[in-house]
């Protein structure tokens, strides 16, 4: 399925939000005096910021009847997305994580065993919201949650199909308890119509014998679409037979986790918009720099002038705004 087949109707991102709780200021939780209440979720996140881009798109999941819940559907709307799909469930809680900042990185607590969205099922894809998408964006953590969620997951990548899919590996150690997540991802990514994936995700999942990106291609070669990120060095989209590498924007980081929801974001609307891989790379690259330089996992666009021009700019000045080789 090519790029261009993927912009009719509005994209829906299904998947699981939490309320979260990070150390503010940054800092390891066990020193932390205060924590700040914000809200997390991989689809949401590429939602908040396909909207933060002017793309039509629509979030759907399930909450908790509690503050929390009600807290999400109002921040997630903030940002123009349309959470009329969200169901409320009076049973179930809404799910909640927790940040650990440290000098190797951050660590995430989960509480979302029971959460409502992890009763979320394959019906759901016969609901009126997700009737009608152009796109249906999901990830490798809503398989990881329930019997009922990989169900889904499954569902959503039929062979038979009215949307293309997007599927983001986002493999999450912590929430696969068993050894399925190697074989459960590599099954769901390779039926999908475009897919992301660290290049360290996939050695940590398929074996360090992926040494570069052409090596997960080859594995992954069922995806129209396949895009390999190399950390902060850069990312190779593989169209069809063609590869198209662009590298990443130099940045200061304050805290990673977002990042790769926002890539994928930028990525899926510069598609939409160009149908050129090379711009919908550069664009993922300046949206990831959004999450890249704030605490929380979603922060403001790059100056609308300086995207315009960095998108129009030739190999040689992106080249100059990048890490050193």
């Amino acid at each position: 399925m090519s790029a261009a087949e993927s912009t009719g109707g509005p994209v829906v991102c299904v998947g699981e939000t939490m309320a979260a709780l990070a150390p503010d200021p940054v800092a390891p939780l066990g020193s932390a005096d205060l924590l700040r209440l914000d809200v997390a979720g991989a689809e949401s996140n590429v939602a908040m910021y396909l909207a933060d881009h002017g793309v039509p798109v629509r979030w759907v999941s399930a909450v908790g009847d509690d503050p929390f819940g009600q807290r999400i559907r109002e921040r997630v709307a903030a940002f123009g997305v349309d959470v009329s799909g969200v169901r409320t469930d009076p049973s179930r809680p809404t799910g909640l994580l927790v940040k650990d900042p440290g000098a190797d990185g951050t660590r995430v607590h989960y509480y979302r065993r029971g959460s409502a969205a992890s009763a979320l099922g394959p019906e759901l894809l016969r609901t009126e919201a997700v009737r009608g998408a152009g796109l249906v964006h999901l990830t490798g953590i809503t398989p990881a949650l329930s019997a009922s969620c990989r169900a889904l997951a499954e569902a959503a990548l039929a062979a038979e199909r009215p949307y293309t899919v997007s599927f983001d590996v986002n493999h999450r150690p912590a929430l696969w308890p068993d050894d399925s997540a190697p074989r459960t991802l590599l099954s769901l990514a390779g039926r999908a119509d475009i897919v992301f994936v660290g290049l360290d995700e996939a050695q940590a999942l398929w074996g360090d014998g992926l040494t570069d990106a052409a090596a997960v291609r080859n594995l992954l070669f069922g995806p129209h679409t396949l895009v390999v990120k190399d950390g902060p060095r850069d990312a190779t989209a593989f169209v069809g037979a063609a590869s198209h590498t662009v590298p990443a924007l130099t940045v200061d980081v304050v805290e990673p986790v977002g990042a790769g929801d926002a890539f994928a974001a930028g990525f899926l609307a510069g598609l939409r918009r160009y149908d050129d891989p090379v711009r919908a790379l550069r664009l993922g690259h300046l949206t990831a720099v959004s999450a890249l330089g704030v605490a929380s996992d979603h922060g403001p666009l790059p100056p609308a002038d300086r995207t315009a021009h960095l998108l129009g700019a030739d190999e040689e000045e992106w080249d100059c705004q990048c890490r050193p080789a």
